[in-house]
């Protein structure tokens, strides 16, 4: 306590006294002892008068302000206009006590104490998460690192699988072509299919190849995403795809599509797999009937493509966006097992999900959802 009067400070010791408080007291009257008594005592909470001889109170809590901070500091005085309190309390008071009310000390110093105890736990709560953020940042940058490192083998591996594979997969098809020319008139018809059973192999495998290494760019390509018009993207791949329907009947129902923000080349393929298949599983139909649409729901769009084909059992239906998982034979129909996986990880870059329904023989529905807003 900063208090020249010793009968002043004996009054506030008894005060605290009466009030429960255990506690150990000492009193200054000079700015020397004051300095001396911050560092060697280390009070708790400091009292102050705000007139002291050759030591104003004021400057009492500039030094307390500079030393210790989180220590709460209560003006104990005669009197203080409404001007000096306003100022006390705009320099970082916490209260302040007229002597001659001395009983509303307790209740002030209890909010002091509380108050400084809630401050330190928000400090050292801040200092926790400044803590983990600085941690999670590090993790982050490790982690990043990594991924960066697991993207560059990636790469080395699809640049092996494109040049390493293709080459014995270029020679067998060139010797394929070659006993063809030169043998194919000897051959017979036994032998000929064996060429041709070789022939569509290595063709099949080129398509893996292919499809192998277009998941791998899906895993690693970073998204350009903006405004999409998803009626155009439809439009688009269903001219891209009228190879597939050449010669067929093919009933296409084309209902609203939505815009949505995305990246318009991946949203590209997703249409391209899900069309594509529609045809394919539709090509043993007298008549094709091909359904894209959407619905809106709070949060998402939610996109189909429905057809009336050969459908699948839905006790298979978790198999479908699985990599190499497929439902039926390639002697039925062609493929290699990655589109619909390709499909669920475009969507899911984006946010959304994936699902499917079917029933045999009775076609099937595939859905995507995208986000409302990003």
């Amino acid at each position: 306590m900063v208090e020249d009067e010793a009968g002043d400070a004996e009054l506030v010791r008894h005060e605290l006294n009466k009030a429960g408080f255990n506690f150990v007291f000492k009193r200054v009257e000079s700015e020397p002892a004051f300095i001396e008594g911050l560092a060697g005592f280390r009070p708790t909470v400091i009292l102050s008068d705000h007139g002291v001889a050759a030591f104003d109170g004021f400057a009492a809590l500039s030094i307390a302000q500079s030393q210790c901070p989180e220590v709460p500091f209560i003006f104990v005085t005669g009197s203080l206009g409404e001007e000096m309190t306003a100022m006390a309390l705009k320099k970082g008071a916490s209260d302040f006590v007229l002597k001659h009310r001395i009983s509303s000390l307790s209740p002030a110093l209890h909010r002091a104490l509380r108050e400084t105890h809630l401050r330190l736990q928000r400090q050292k709560a801040e200092q926790e998460i400044r803590r983990l953020n600085e941690e999670l940042e590090h993790r982050v940058a490790k982690r990043t690192a990594d991924l960066e490192a697991a993207n560059k083998e990636l790469e080395a591996f699809s640049y092996s699988v494109s040049h390493e594979l293709r080459a014995p997969l270029r020679q067998i098809e060139g010797f394929i072509d070659i006993l063809r020319t030169t043998k194919g008139s000897i051959l017979d018809q036994e032998a000929n299919q064996y060429l041709a059973t070789v022939a569509r192999a290595a063709e099949r495998l080129g398509r893996l190849i292919d499809d192998l290494l277009a998941f791998s760019r899906a895993a690693r390509t970073g998204m350009r995403k903006r405004k999409v018009k998803l009626h155009e993207v439809c439009a688009r791949t269903i001219e891209e795809l009228g190879q597939d329907a050449a010669g067929r009947r093919v009933e296409w129902i084309i209902g609203p599509l939505p815009e949505v923000e995305a990246d318009p080349a991946l949203l590209h393929q997703v249409f391209l797999n899900l069309i594509g298949n529609a045809l394919k599983y539709t090509n043993r139909r007298e008549q094709a009937r091909i359904e894209i649409g959407s619905r809106a729901g709070e949060e998402e769009h939610i996109i189909f493509v429905k057809d009336n084909g050969v459908g699948f059992d839905m006790r298979y239906a978790k198999k479908l966006f699985g990599v190499f998982q497929r439902l039926h034979s390639p002697s039925e129909f062609a493929g290699t097992g990655i589109g619909l996986a390709n499909v669920r990880r475009i969507i899911h870059q984006h946010g959304g999900h994936t699902w499917a329904e079917g029933v045999p023989n009775q076609g099937a529905t595939f859905y995507f959802s995208l986000p409302t807003s990003t």
